[in-house]
């Protein structure tokens, strides 16, 4: 009789906070004898861990091995432990099962009781995995590369101190789009389009579409509003007039100053995100849920 090979998992999550550790510890006995955890890791903030260049890249690639030989990635927190997590997992395209510990959850479907009834069927094959396209940010500068990161929800660029709108002027594939005064703009993919793009004014997408949403920040004008463009495409971004604190952000969770002399591009980045969907929920329901989405008005009763 051949004995069948356990699924194998890694496990995110900041054991600094108690209900996150306690619901690691709750989940890794309710799997006992049904799948191996082959590592757990905490979530990876913006701030570099001071060590030297050759150690980091030995730790990088020992994680990259290991992650290469998992099943699914379990992630225990709110969706910004998902997003953190989601750019280290580029190019790996391991399913990444989200339980949320936060506030919202668009991306943490699951509860950690959720995920005990339903990862028999997630680990059979049962249920649904979901390709969400990614971005791929750069800044140039004389020719010459300074930055590149990869971005699950949005690229923006706000104006920063001392807060006077900034002067942007944008292009697709070559060609002018608009030269836009403003506090800036988000370029988004459809996951991040319930996110700040949402609070901005722009358009809600399916998460499975590929697509790149365009959204201004507060333009000065009454004619400037959000467009959505091919996934194929790339924007340039160039500043006319910028502050001193004007800011390119990633997620929300990585900053780089900018200057007028700074290009910066955003493309479809190639690797893709896979998440597990929580068989019990649609994005629908989670809009509805969390965001009152399409709410009947509350009439007054007779």
């Amino acid at each position: 009789m051949v004995n069948k090979r356990l699924p194998r998992l890694v496990v995110f999550g900041d054991i600094r906070k108690r209900p996150v550790a306690e619901a690691i510890e709750q989940f890794s006995s309710s799997v006992t004898g049904k799948a191996q955890i082959v590592a757990r890791y905490g979530i990876e903030g913006p701030a570099r861990t001071w060590v030297g260049r050759a150690r980091r890249a030995a730790v990088a690639e020992s994680k990259t091995q290991t992650l290469k030989r998992c099943d699914f990635a379990v992630v225990f927190g709110g969706d910004g432990s998902i997003i953190s997590t989601a750019r280290s997992l580029r190019g790996i395209d391991l399913p990444v099962i989200g339980v949320n510990l936060g506030k919202l959850g668009f991306l943490a479907e699951f509860s950690v009781e959720e995920l005990e009834g339903s990862f028999a069927d997630i680990v059979a094959g049962k249920t649904s995995i979901e390709k969400r396209m990614m971005l791929r940010c750069e800044v140039w500068r004389a020719e010459r590369r300074r930055f590149c990161s990869t971005a699950v929800n949005d690229v923006f660029i706000t104006a920063g101190p001392p807060f006077r709108a900034i002067e942007l002027k944008m292009s697709v594939d070559g060609e002018p789009l608009a030269g836009c005064v403003s506090d800036g703009v988000i370029i988004s993919t459809p996951t991040g389009s319930t996110a700040y793009n949402l609070s901005a004014g722009g358009p809600i997408l399916a998460g499975e579409l590929e697509a790149i949403v365009v959204t201004p920040l507060c333009p000065h004008s009454l004619s400037f509003r959000s467009i959505v463009i091919s996934a194929s495409s790339t924007v340039e971004v160039v500043g006319l007039q910028l502050n001193e604190g004007t800011t390119l952000s990633i997620d929300g969770q990585i900053s780089l100053p900018l200057t007028g002399q700074d290009v910066v591009r955003v493309a479809r980045e190639e690797s893709v995100f896979l998440v597990v969907n929580n068989p019990a929920r649609s994005q629908w329901d989670t809009l509805a849920s969390k965001l009152s989405w399409a709410e009947r008005p509350k009439y007054k009763k007779e």
